[in-house]
């Protein structure tokens, strides 16, 4: 009899353990949440999400939870898995029905995704929408983490997350700190397409992983992206041009690159310093991040001895 009493005891324990994790984390995505617009938002249901953004996407990946991703944009390239779901179009130029087609309970979506009509008709729609800001800093990742852990209602597996990029970040701060001379890098985009290349200036996600990986940018100006003229890009004068590999890829190569006159005139062009990488990787800002600062860095430095440092 006493066996069988701290059975039911045991068994009842565990039912009401259950049921206090169910409800703390039903309550916790009903808790009022701020997204990137500064709408104060409660999350009735994230349990079928349309994911818009690469980072978002790898983001909602990395907290384990791809069994509730119904739909992805074309920037969402990573993990390759990701890719195999069905996508919605471009994440600047979406449109309402696929979306809707899918039956999300949720859609995340990177802050500048659009177009705004689009963002209203689905919310006319009753679609339930968060906006995930795009701050390309340490910080900002760490933001963005947290507010789509937050949006699926798994806090404690955000929590996590961020603290492990967070310490990634700060050991890799303090290798770049040993670096000495700083390179001024450009970044440049949609180049060989008949028109002047788009340089990034400041507040872009270009700047500010050329800065965490050691190297200045060349061009402070202006802000976001802009076209740069023959004359500017030889005037900026950098030791390094820094490409997407797809932009490389379409121009041919880097043989081609060099061949373009005002690039051929500036230091990078002379000494053949092209650096190339995966586009989503350097300019994403998410979960894979130190890598890409490790990558940058060591492309940049040749004498940089910043291997990731992994907590014991």
């Amino acid at each position: 009899m006493s066996l069988l009493y701290s059975l039911v005891r045991l068994r009842v324990a565990a039912v009401f353990a259950a049921s206090l994790a169910i409800q703390s984390q039903v309550a916790f995505a009903q808790s009022p949440m701020v997204d990137a617009t500064g709408n104060s938002l409660v999350i009735a249901d994230s349990g079928s999400v349309v994911s818009v953004g690469g980072s978002v996407t790898e983001i909602v990946y990395a907290l384990g939870l791809a069994d509730r991703v119904l739909a992805v944009d074309s920037t969402s390239l990573f993990p390759a898995e990701a890719t195999d779901l069905p996508n919605v179009g471009y994440m600047r130029q979406l449109a309402a029905e696929p979306i809707l087609a899918m039956g999300p309970s949720l859609i995340l979506a990177v802050e500048d995704s659009g177009p705004p009509a689009v963002l209203e008709q689905l919310r006319d729609a009753g679609q339930q929408i968060v906006l995930v800001p795009d701050d390309p800093t340490p910080q900002g990742i760490s933001n963005k983490i947290r507010l789509i852990a937050d949006a699926m209602a798994v806090s404690e597996k955000g929590l996590a997350l961020s603290r492990k990029v967070e310490s990634d970040l700060k050991h890799l701060k303090q290798a770049v700190a040993d670096v000495g001379t700083r390179p001024k890098v450009l970044f440049l985009l949609s180049i060989g397409n008949g028109g002047a290349p788009l340089a990034a200036g400041n507040e872009t996600s270009a700047a500010g992983i050329i800065e965490l990986a050691g190297g200045v940018n060349a061009v402070d100006a202006f802000k976001g992206y802009k076209a740069l003229s023959p004359e500017a890009l030889v005037e900026a004068a950098p030791d390094v041009l820094l490409v997407t590999n797809r932009s490389l890829t379409l121009l041919g190569g880097s043989e081609n690159l060099m061949q373009v006159p005002e690039i051929a005139e500036t230091p990078a062009g002379r000494d053949g310093r092209i650096v190339s990488m995966d586009g989503l990787l350097l300019l994403g800002f998410g979960p894979r991040t130190p890598l890409a600062i490790e990558q940058l860095a060591a492309k940049l430095h040749p004498d940089f001895a910043g291997a990731m440092k992994k907590e014991p």
